[in-house]
């Protein structure tokens, strides 16, 4: 099996499972076991490169934590057994492994009325099969991470192998308004990494792309590093910037991938701050 092709397959359903779903990420480099708090796919991002279709009516639109709690529990507890199935029987070794449980999904997970509810579950279950190496990950905009219960949710993580995988996909605020198409302003989701990343590292995802062939112009990438150190001189740790692009078909045609070359030369001015990078082409 190609790399492309196993990496492209991100499917939000497994079997009959509602909310749990397992995927090899790259980013992740091996199985990631996914929880999907958005099954209605809202989100407060648009983003011109999202992989969800929502021209599909949802199967649920709320969360049923029960159910989601009994999902969990079988792929955690039997995620060995996992490669043996059709989807996973010819994952390269170097892959199968319990990297992380990570909510992701339909949409900003934070948003879920049920977000630190669902930690705690996902912090119990990891508990309870003694997965200590598996991370549990948080996939977002960062548009809510001080709401106190988001809040209390990110403590409970710091505890537990927990990381934040953060969204900044831009240096100025035409660029990310014309990538992901917030309901926030760019500075609003810069505050929140920083308050974040002060308290603990921040891995920072940020998606570049070429968008109707053109790639993102020099003084955007420019625009782009210079928030980078800024965060880092208002005392905010970056643990790690991912610098990845499309991989799946995006939401708008106009969308296309970067290929590596172009994608190193974001990375060298990133790296140039002393960040450590890594790329996913």
């Amino acid at each position: 099996m190609e790399l492309r092709q196993l990496f492209g397959g991100h499917s939000r359903h497994w079997r009959e499972f509602v909310y749990v779903y397992p995927v090899i990420s790259r980013r992740a480099k091996g199985l990631s076991i996914g929880i999907n708090l958005n099954p209605d796919g809202a989100c407060n991002f648009d983003c011109v490169y999202c992989q969800v279709d929502r021209t599909v009516t949802p199967r649920v639109r709320t969360v049923d934590l029960a159910v989601l709690e009994r999902e969990l529990r079988h792929l955690v507890g039997n995620y060995r057994k996992l490669f043996e199935e059709r989807e996973f029987r010819h994952v390269p070794d170097v892959y199968r492994r319990l990297n992380d449980i990570a909510f992701s999904g339909d949409g900003e997970p934070t948003a879920s009325p049920v977000f630190l509810d669902a930690v705690r579950v996902a912090v119990g279950l990891r508990r309870g099969f003694a997965v200590p190496e598996a991370k549990i990950i948080i996939i977002t905009d960062a548009c809510f991470l001080t709401r106190p219960k988001v809040a209390e949710a990110l403590a409970l993580l710091d505890a537990n192998n927990g990381e934040i995988w953060a969204k900044l996909d831009a240096g100025t605020e035409e660029y990310y308004r014309l990538v992901n198409r917030p309901g926030h302003p760019l500075q609003h989701v810069l505050d929140n990494i920083l308050t974040a990343a002060r308290i603990r590292p921040v891995v920072i995802q940020s998606l570049f792309m070429r968008l109707h062939n053109e790639p993102p112009a020099a003084a955007e990438i420019s625009a782009y590093v210079e928030r980078l150190r800024a965060l880092g001189a208002q005392g905010g740790h970056i643990g790690l910037v991912q610098i990845y692009s499309i991989a799946r078909r995006p939401a708008e045609p106009f969308a296309a991938a970067l290929n590596a070359d172009e994608l190193e030369r974001i990375a060298a001015p990133v790296r140039a701050l002393g960040l450590p990078v890594e790329v996913y082409a």
